[in-house]
């Protein structure tokens, strides 16, 4: 089973990419405190690479900014690549495919539509506006969960 469950804040504002293939995604850093403190009486943290993908990914870089409090919950992957030097990279990840956002903080860039220009990134072809309205139109809450969000 391979199952993952963490609740932490987000350390820099997620930056959302829309692969060439159309996908989008978006990687962030949850700093997730320990249960413990150390031998100074300080509660240490640990920092986790967390991927998303989709509506969860569009749906976090536009609700969520440095600070934001989220539980995420999904699964661990392991990956490797080869660098330009011949290195090879070892990575493990979380891929949240369920974001809840707890404690929102604000974005840096935002519009006046809360879509993060600034933070948007597309590697291949330009994106409609049309194709844009289309994939944001779609997002709905549920009614429970509205409370506590920055929707505009």
């Amino acid at each position: 089973m391979n199952q993952v469950a963490l609740v932490g804040r987000i350390t820099k504002d997620p930056i959302l990419r829309r692969l060439s293939e159309g996908r989008l995604q978006t990687s962030f850093i949850l700093a997730v405190n320990r249960k413990f403190k150390n031998q100074h009486g300080e509660v240490d943290a640990d920092f986790i690479l967390c991927t998303a993908w989709g509506k969860v990914a569009q749906n976090t870089a536009k609700h969520c900014g440095k600070g934001s409090l989220i539980g995420v919950g999904g699964r661990i992957q392991s990956r490797t690549y080869e660098r330009e030097d011949k290195s090879r990279v070892f990575v493990t990840e979380v891929i949240g495919e369920e974001i809840r956002f707890l404690s929102t903080k604000r974005r840096e860039n935002d519009n006046l539509y809360g879509e993060p220009e600034d933070n948007v990134q597309r590697s291949g072809g330009e994106e409609s506006e049309k194709e844009q309205e289309r994939i944001t139109s779609n997002f709905h809450l549920p009614q429970d969960e509205k409370e506590g969000l920055p929707i505009f």
